[in-house]
Order: C-alpha cells, then structure tokens, then sequence
C-alpha cells in the first residue's frame, strides 16, 4: 500500500471565506507571504483522482489552519469534517488530529476523542508554536500526551517563518525560510533532548527536515563543543547522552516540499536511510496535478526495488496502527 503522509486540506467553508469572489488567495503575514488559499484545498474529489492517477492507496490529510494549532474550535471543526471525508472514501482518505500543543487540558480532551473515537492514526503540528520552538518545554506535555496516544507526529513547517533580514523579500521566507526552519526544529529535537525525553515519539519531520542531509556533515562537526568552545555555555552547549546520530535515525522524513524534484530525494539518500524515508507530495500545494504526483511516484520507483519500496510503501507500514 501506498500512503501519502503530506496531502493538503481545508474546509470549504474557511477556504471560501478566504476567497471571497476570487479563485486564488495569497495571504500575507507582517508583510511577508504565507499561505495560499484555492479551491483545489477542500476539493477531495480531485484528491482521489490524482492517487487514482498515480496509484496512491491512501493519503494521511492535514491542514493549514489546525497546523497552525492557535484556535481549538477551528482545530475540532477540521477533526469533524475530515471524519465524514473518511466515511466518503472509506481505507482512501485518513485525516490526522489536529489541536491546540499548548491548549492544555481541553485540547488534550480533543487529542483523545480524535484517536480513540475518530480513529486518527497521527497528529500535525507546526515547527514553531505560539512563537515556542520544538525544544520548548511548555511542550512537553504536549509531547507526552501524542506519545501515550502511540501516534506519530507530524511536523509542518510553520507558515509564517519568522522573517530573519533578507526573507523579506523575493518571498524567501517561503521558499527557503521554512526549510531552514526544519533543519533547525531536527536539530532542536535531538539536542533540545526531546527524542531523549520522549523515547517512544514518532516524529515524521516533513520536506525532507528542510533538505539537512546536505548539511549533517556541518551538523556534526558543530557537536564537538570542546574544539568550538562552547562546551559548558548553557545555551550553545548542549549535547543530548548519546551520539547525534542515534536520534537522527530515529526520526522519519517525507519526501514533500520539493515539488516532486527526484533528485532532493536522491540527495537525502547520501545521508539519510531509505526506512528513514515516507511519500509524500504536498498535493494540491507544491504538487497540484495528478500527472505531477503520477510522475514523482515513477521517479521513486527508478531508485531502485529496494529503496523505491521503501519510500512508497515500507516505512510508511511502520507508522500506521
């Protein structure tokens, strides 16, 4: 079986009152832009056909606006409406919770009744939340509710990356801003002590951790605090108990964000396991045509048996309940 793990959705209704009488919304955030808004999003339909196309069995849904986790009522009202997707496209369509991290108890209620009454198999957040990166431990409980619930969890990144100088323009926050977020949210988890903290976690970081096979040989270097100084400053000091590369391979990586590019996958591959490695395609955002999606799916087939299986179909079979 096939599993899509980055397929996008929002409700009809907030995509509609995004729009307005226009068929395409781009917002913008401080200035900078964000997310955009199109019909294609709450089409589900069009969803199908494109896996219909590319022989995609199943697809794990999230969507921007409960990514984003602020508001528990939106949060719910996409839990809802994702559940009668499932019932439309039964074994097809499955949708991941989505909650509040920092709500408390009330959006932990919510995480419980999408698992254990829904039926959702993971759970999607973004990689800054309420402005607390993925290290924070206002998080913690967060973390240790998804990991009681046995889900795997799902990292998007955030939408509004925080602009840093030059992402202000040429709409760099997008394009490369939210990738290096990614890289530095993995290097949060593992240093920041999370996965140390919570062993049983299974995070799937999305867009290939922002492309950080590239850099791992720097990352790992950057872990010798003796020879850079830094060894005993309590913020560029730390080091989690075991070796850094312990925890990378815990954590898988989809394939999205890359508009189907084959050879960013193929450049995760020099650093990154194939059981490391999940499908997706970031449809209808990144990917937004069946023959796109048809096309990346014959792209990872021509890496080869072995690791084309993998992608497309084994390391997926290892998250699912």
């Amino acid at each position: 079986m096939i599993a899509d793990f980055h397929i996008h959705y929002a409700p009809e209704k907030l995509v509609k009152a995004r729009l307005g009488n226009e068929t395409f919304k781009l917002v913008y955030s401080n200035g900078i832009p964000s997310y955009s808004f199109h019909p294609r999003l709450y089409q589900i339909e069009e969803h199908v056909k494109a896996m219909d196309l590319a022989g995609v069995d199943r697809a794990y849904i999230s969507s921007a606006p409960g990514i984003e986790g602020g508001n528990l009522d939106i949060c719910r009202m996409i839990n809802d409406d994702l559940v009668l997707w499932e019932k439309r496209f039964p074994s097809r369509i499955k949708g991941l919770a989505h909650i509040p991290p920092l709500g408390g108890s009330e959006a932990f209620r919510e995480l419980k009744r999408a698992v254990n009454d829904l039926g959702f198999e993971g759970v999607a957040m973004a990689s800054i939340v309420e402005g607390r990166e993925l290290d924070s431990d206002e998080l913690y409980p967060f973390y240790q509710a998804v990991e009681e619930m046995g889900t795997f969890l799902f990292i998007h990144p955030c939408l509004a990356v925080p602009a840093v100088g030059s992402f202000e323009d040429f709409d760099l926050a997008r394009a490369v801003g939210r990738e290096f977020n990614l890289v530095m949210g993995t290097i949060r988890l593992i240093n920041g002590g999370i996965l140390e903290r919570f062993p049983r976690l299974k995070v799937v970081m999305s867009h290939l951790g922002g492309g950080i096979a590239a850099l791992l040989g720097r990352v790992r270097k950057y872990q010798d605090r003796e020879f850079w100084g830094t060894a005993g400053d309590p913020r560029h000091g730390k080091n989690p108990p075991k070796p850094f590369d312990y925890y990378l391979d815990k954590i898988y990586f989809d394939t999205g964000g890359f508009f189907g590019h084959i050879n960013a996958v193929m450049a995760a591959l020099l650093e990154l396991k194939p059981t490391q490695l999940v499908f997706g395609t970031d449809y209808p955002q990144e990917i937004r045509s069946a023959e796109a999606m048809k096309g990346f799916v014959e792209g990872l087939n021509t890496l080869g048996t072995e690791t084309g299986s993998a992608i497309l179909t084994g390391t997926g079979a290892t998250l699912i309940r």
